[in-house]
């Protein structure tokens, strides 16, 4: 009986030293996890913040990938290059891709009138997928720029037809609008539409396309988007670090390209020269008449900052810097490309210690933001969660916010590298993408579009084969 006691006694000992063992354990671990896994919301912490990881945006949840075991991978070449994706996978592999065609559609129904005369937009006709021309300007009515630009979309909208999954039902019958002109109408397909509601209002139908450079830019500085995206990654490759970049700001430009939608009074290009020449944190010029101080697009991404102007509207060099993890520096944007609504901005006025300075005395302080901004970009993003910086459209806050970010360089570099790791390893500017977001406008389009009884029916088809060579033979 004794030795039974003794024997409960020792087996009651090694249970309760098995159980402080394992409480012991328990709590290392926690706070291990604690430690290691709980983000630091330091502003210049080393260890990204919870925003700080990569995800898709329009996520169902911001945090959702907030663990790095749950980082979203880079999406592959193969898949990137993969001309035919099903609505399924590019809604998978590229969220949020289609928000501008969503936001069109949801306008609902508008009629396509016939121009008698034969002016304004190209008129299509997609019929049993193959794409057809009803009504176009002559060549003779249009500069050569605008030519290429006609010509480069429409071999876009024709390879997205080509390029269709057969597994899918056919893309619908459809009569379309392209307007290749830099203002965009409505309705019509255009390269950009205003970001100010009061320009988009209601009854406006700007249907948001991807830039006619995806398919190529005969410029001696792009000459197309995969040479220059590949241009990107091999320099991007050579740098350790944000860091070890050129830690000016850059730009070049013409100065009389000016929006007078985009703030800074019509000014904003000549403003930044003005402000910015021989500044030791600026390498700002307009462009010399012969170019000689060109840059080819990919060498804008040597620098820490890169300086956006918009054009008289939209500026065809956007995508490109954001291909680049530099910082890009940029008014409010007032023109809203295809993916533009994937920006993340912060304003500038958000980073404590910013301050403007106006130009010269005899110049009043332009209003920042102005009124529309707020409606266009109603959403701030914590500079730890951002992916561009908004400054002041008459740039008197520039200086003061590369002073900013030059004191905090791991926020910095941070959305330098976000940039990067959506536009690029997100594939939102890959050949993927740019197909995925062509059929699934051609979708949205013939929805929402009403052509009956305005005389189309009546119309001379061009097949786009035998248009395309008209295109480029006198």
């Amino acid at each position: 009986m004794g030795a039974m006691t003794m024997r409960t006694s020792r087996r009651a000992l090694v249970s309760s030293s098995r159980l402080r063992q394992i409480v012991l354990v328990s709590v290392i671990c926690l706070a291990l996890y604690c430690f290691l896994l709980v983000p630091d919301h330091s502003l210049d912490s080393s260890r990204p913040a919870m925003a700080d990881t990569f995800h898709h945006p329009h996520s169902s949840s911001p945090n959702s990938n907030s663990n790095p075991e749950n980082k979203q991978s880079p999406l592959s070449p193969a898949l990137l290059n993969n001309r035919f994706l099903t609505s399924t996978q590019c809604q998978t592999h590229f969220p949020g891709l289609t928000q501008e065609i969503d936001a069109a559609v949801s306008k609902g129904p508008f009629t396509l009138r016939r121009n008698p005369h034969g002016l304004g937009p190209t008129v299509l006709r997609i019929r049993d997928g193959r794409l057809s021309i009803l009504t176009y300007a002559r060549k003779v009515d249009l500069s050569e720029a605008m030519l290429q630009h006609r010509s480069a979309t429409l071999h876009q909208l024709a390879n997205a037809l080509l390029t269709a999954p057969p597994a899918e039902p056919p893309l619908p019958d459809t009569i379309l609008a392209f307007n290749h002109q830099d203002d965009p109408t409505s309705p019509s397909l255009s390269y950009s539409r205003p970001a100010d509601p009061s320009f988009d209002g209601p009854t406006k139908h700007f249907f948001a396309i991807p830039h006619f450079s995806f398919f190529a830019w005969p410029i001696s500085s792009v000459r197309s988007f995969p040479r220059a995206a590949e241009s990107i990654a091999a320099l991007e490759s050579r740098f350790a670090s944000w860091r070890s970049k050129d830690p000016r700001a850059i730009w070049r430009g013409t100065t009389w390209f000016n929006s007078p939608r985009g703030g800074g009074g019509g000014r904003l290009r000549h403003d930044l020269v003005l402000l910015a020449r021989g500044k030791p944190w600026a390498d700002v010029e307009p462009l010399a008449a012969n170019g000689s101080n060109a840059l080819m697009i990919e060498d804008f991404c040597r620098y820490r900052y890169i300086v956006h102007t918009e054009g008289v509207t939209y500026s065809g060099r956007f995508q490109y810097h954001q291909l680049c993890a530099s910082v890009v520096l940029a008014p409010p944007i007032s023109w809203m490309q295809h993916v533009t609504h994937l920006a993340r901005p912060v304003f500038s006025y958000q980073l404590e210690g910013v301050e403007r300075a106006a130009l010269d005395s005899s110049r009043k302080l332009v209003p920042y933001p102005a009124p529309w901004v707020k409606d266009a970009w109603p959403k701030e993003y914590d500079p730890r969660e951002a992916n561009i910086v908004f400054v002041a459209p008459d740039w008197s806050d520039l200086e003061t916010t590369v002073e900013w970010l030059e004191r905090h360089p791991k926020i910095a570099e941070g959305i330098a590298r976000r940039q990067r790791e959506l536009f690029d390893g997100g594939g939102y500017f890959s050949p993927a993408a740019e197909m995925c977001y062509w059929r699934a406008l051609l979708r949205g389009w013939s929805e929402v579009v009403r052509t009956e009884g305005q005389g189309f029916e009546n119309l001379e088809e061009i097949p786009w084969e035998e248009f395309s060579l008209k295109e480029i033979h006198k």
